[in-house]
């Protein structure tokens, strides 16, 4: 018996992919060595982790970017064993790699060093923006052909990348007649506003310095009135605060009675990906995608790395304190 596909596919674009590698270490000491376990290597960037979290809870999903290099064969190895349907543009430049220090004495204390990414060639650009065109009219799965029902392009961009990047990629969604999620900072983040993305999602410090404001709420309120539809800010342990343009007046905030301990590595991406799937399937109330997209945030702190999520995050949903502001 053949099944319909139902057009819902997860695209995600990561033009600055990285192979996370993260260390679990017994206590730092700074300018001593330390011995240390097998680190746990994966293929990373913002996009990816979305896509992944997004897998694991069995949803359609597309994962593009780059790769190049040794690293980006690593990261081609990784895709490949994880079943996820993915694909990776050619580039000259290496792709680049993200480290993690999980310090297992100091509560999961985190620290992170990104490396930049590479630049890109023109003619690479070209062929990235050909191949979302291409799987905006439609993604093979394993049910046939299925048209992404949203895209997602999330994390920082290569050196010397297209200003416009972002705000291109809002475009050609919405002229598929799709959703577009952007989670990047900076100016960035402005300019997808301007361009009219349907949800875009900084934490609170990424959003206060992008608009030079010093109010939480007032800074949402500001990449409404560029034109953004929908905003979604990880307020740390005071969980998330979601707006619309529909009612820029109010806001909901979601948090857990008590903060989670654990690694916060990769929670905004599971939050991304809870509004990603949301969108993709025709899920409209900002209280739903609110609710979904902190409980799975939350439930990303409590696994080692990131791209993936407890599965306790329907407990962590019941759980949820929500209201209105």
């Amino acid at each position: 018996m053949s099944t319909t596909p139902a057009n819902n596919v997860v695209l995600t674009v990561t033009p600055n992919p990285a192979v996370d590698v993260t260390y679990t270490v017994d206590g730092i000491n700074l300018g001593s060595s330390h011995r240390v376990p097998t680190p746990l290597y994966r293929a990373g960037g913002k996009g990816m982790n979305v896509s992944r979290v997004a897998h694991q809870l069995g949803h359609p999903t597309l994962a593009l970017a780059t790769a190049g290099g040794p690293a980006g064969e690593q990261l081609r190895a990784d895709l490949v064993a994880s079943g996820m349907l993915h694909h990776l543009v050619p580039v000259a430049a290496a792709t680049r790699r993200t480290i993690a220090l999980v310090d297992t004495a100091a509560d999961n204390t985190t620290s992170i060093f990104n490396e930049v990414g590479p630049a890109l060639t023109g003619a690479e650009w070209q062929r990235l923006a050909a191949a979302v065109v291409d799987h905006l009219g439609g993604v093979q799965t394993s049910d046939g052909v299925s048209r992404p029902g949203v895209i997602v392009g999330s994390g920082s961009l290569p050196e010397q990348a297209p200003a416009d990047f972002y705000p291109a990629l809002v475009a050609l969604a919405h002229g598929a007649g799709v959703p577009a999620i952007i989670d990047t900072s900076g100016s960035g983040i402005l300019a997808a506003a301007k361009a009219g993305a349907d949800l875009l999602k900084p934490n609170n410090h990424e959003l206060m310095e992008a608009v030079g404001e010093k109010d939480l709420v007032l800074a949402a309120r500001k990449l409404m009135d560029l034109g953004a539809k929908r905003v979604l800010v990880s307020v740390g342990e005071e969980g998330m605060l979601a707006f619309s343009a529909d009612a820029p007046t109010s806001y909901i905030q979601a948090k857990l009675p008590a903060p989670l301990s654990g690694n916060p590595t990769g929670a905004g991406d599971a939050a991304v990906s809870a509004a990603a799937v949301a969108l993709a399937n025709g899920v409209e109330d900002l209280r739903e995608i609110l609710r979904s997209a902190t409980a799975w945030s939350a439930a990303a702190v409590l696994m080692p790395g990131a791209g993936e999520i407890s599965p306790r995050f329907a407990e962590l949903a019941d759980q949820l304190i929500i209201t209105d502001h």
